[in-house]
C-alpha cells in the first residue's frame, strides 16, 4: 500500500509538472525577449523571434485619431543593440496566457523604465508559435500611454523600493 501511494503521487505530480510545463514555457520565451532588452542582447532577442515575426503598436497620431504602426523586427533589434546594457527595463506581469497546441496567447500589462527612469506603461499582446525549436513569438501587438499607469498593478521602481 505504502508504494502505490508513492507511484501514485510521482504519477500525480509528473501530470501536475507537465500541464504547466507549456505555460511555464510560454512565459519563458517572452521572459527572454525582455532580458534581451535589458541586456542590449540582439542575438538573444532575434532567437525567440518568429522568422516572420509582426511588431505592431496602436498610437494617438497627430490629430489624436488611433493608429496602428508597424515597425520592422530588424529596426527593432537594431535599436536594442544599439541601446546600453540596463537601459531598457520592461517590467510585465502575466494576466492571461491561453494555449491551444502549436498556438499561445499572452496578455502582458507592464511598465517600461529607460535609464532606469519611467518612461510609459501599457498592454503587451503576443501571439508564439511552438516549432519544433520551441516557442517563438510570431506577433506582438502593444499599447503606450504615460498616464492612468498606476492602475496596471505594476509600480514604478521608486514606488517599490
Amino acid at each position: 500500500m505504502k508504494y502505490f501511494l508513492i507511484v501514485l503521487t510521482f504519477l500525480f505530480n509528473a501530470a501536475s509538472l507537465r500541464a504547466q510545463t507549456a505555460e511555464d514555457s510560454v512565459k519563458a520565451a517572452i521572459n527572454k525577449m525582455f532580458a534581451a532588452m535589458k541586456n542590449a542582447d540582439s542575438e538573444q532577442l532575434q532567437s525567440v523571434f518568429s522568422d516572420n515575426m509582426v511588431l505592431q503598436t496602436i498610437s494617438k497620431n497627430k490629430s489624436g485619431a488611433l493608429t496602428v504602426l508597424d515597425e520592422k523586427p530588424a529596426e527593432f533589434i537594431k535599436q536594442i543593440a544599439a541601446s546600453a546594457p540596463g537601459d531598457l527595463d520592461e517590467q510585465i506581469q502575466f494576466s492571461t496566457v491561453l494555449i491551444d497546441g502549436p498556438l499561445a496567447f499572452a496578455w502582458t500589462p507592464y511598465s517600461f523604465f529607460y535609464k532606469g527612469k519611467f518612461s510609459h506603461c501599457g498592454v503587451n499582446s503576443f501571439q508564439l508559435v511552438r516549432f519544433a525549436e520551441g516557442w517563438k513569438i510570431q506577433y506582438i501587438i502593444d499599447t503606450r500611454r504615460r498616464k492612468g499607469c498606476e492602475n496596471d498593478g505594476i509600480k514604478s521602481q521608486s514606488e517599490n523600493k
